[in-house]
């Protein structure tokens, strides 16, 4: 089974500018990296599930 990737680091305040004219914005990059993360966790969760509930035994 392949492994999750880590979760991505949250900025800090201070990282942002404030300014509003970076293209992209830390804070853009950040949730769209935590977006791609939250769905491969999501895939990675189902596969585990389906894994798990393959090597079960029947009662």
């Amino acid at each position: 089974m392949k492994s999750l990737p880590e979760e991505p680091e949250k900025p800090l305040r201070d990282d942002c500018c404030g300014g509003g004219s970076c293209c992209p914005c830390i804070w853009d990059v950040y949730y769209e990296k935590l977006a791609k993360w939250k769905e491969a966790k999501r895939e990675f969760d189902e596969l585990a599930n389906n894994e798990s509930s393959d090597t079960r035994s029947p009662d």
